[in-house]
This record gives C-alpha cells, sequence and structure tokens, in this order.
C-alpha cells in the first residue's frame, strides 16, 4: 500500500488520463483547502506528488467530474463550490496542467454532478444537484 499526501478535506476523486499518456491520473476535490489536486500517474502504480489548483478562498469543492468541455481532446476539470453555489471549470492546459478556474453560477450549492450533452447540440451540460434544496440546475455548454 501507498498513500499520497493531499491537501486538507479530500472530497471527491476522479481517475481519468489528464496528461494523454494511456495511464490514469488522479483528481482530488479538497474541500477544506479549497483547490483540486492532481496526481500524474509515473507508471507501475506510483504517482507523482499533488500539483493544486486553487478554487477560490473557502469555496469548498464539494462535487466534481471531469470531461472535455472545450472540445480540444483533453479532460477538462468541473467542479462544484458548495459556499459559493458555482461551478467552476479548469481547462486543460496540455501535459496534465490547467489553467486559472473560471465560475459560472449554479443556482444550488452543488454536491453532485455529471457532465453530458442533454439537449443534443454535442456540446457537454453540467448537470449540478444542490444541497437541501430539491433541485437540480442544468447548465447548457458553460
Amino acid at each position: 500500500m501507498t498513500t499520497y499526501t493531499t491537501s486538507s478535506g479530500p472530497w471527491r476523486i476522479a481517475l481519468v488520463d489528464v496528461n494523454i499518456d494511456t495511464k490514469p491520473d488522479i483528481v482530488v476535490a479538497n474541500r477544506d483547502s479549497s483547490n483540486v489536486g492532481v496526481f500524474l500517474n509515473a507508471g507501475s502504480g506510483t504517482f507523482s506528488g499533488q500539483t493544486t489548483y486553487t478554487t477560490g478562498s473557502s469555496s469548498f469543492p464539494d462535487a466534481l467530474a471531469v470531461a472535455d468541455i472545450n472540445s480540444d481532446n483533453l479532460p477538462d476539470i468541473v467542479v462544484g463550490l458548495q459556499s459559493t453555489s458555482k461551478i467552476g471549470i479548469l481547462l486543460n492546459a496540455g501535459s496534465g496542467t490547467f489553467g486559472a478556474i473560471t465560475a459560472y453560477t449554479a443556482g444550488v450549492s452543488p454536491e453532485g454532478m455529471a457532465v453530458a450533452d442533454v439537449n443534443g447540440d454535442s456540446k457537454p451540460d453540467v448537470i449540478a444537484s444542490g444541497n437541501n434544496v430539491n433541485s437540480v440546475t442544468v447548465l447548457l455548454h458553460c
């Protein structure tokens, strides 16, 4: 067993090849640290140290999805920012690195999230469920 150190409060996790080397990498939403961490797969079941990307002060990333948001064939990170009721997108800059977050109003405090083309326009849409509001929000190709 190997343990990798995250930032405070790792809340959600995804496995996806972010640097397009055919090996799954680890993406983790570190809720209490208000950042997203990426561990690149070094091969043979080992990973690099965490590289972090801020999601904004006290934003509390509670939800996490990874999908190609901007149609460049690279997986981007989508996070639900619970305390700000926003959805943040970090675009993949290539080689497993990501740009600064861009946030969109969600209408709910996102705790669950999925990405799919729900309106048939061949572009990814973000669907988020809120905490204690009995609703979901659909953001068409944000």
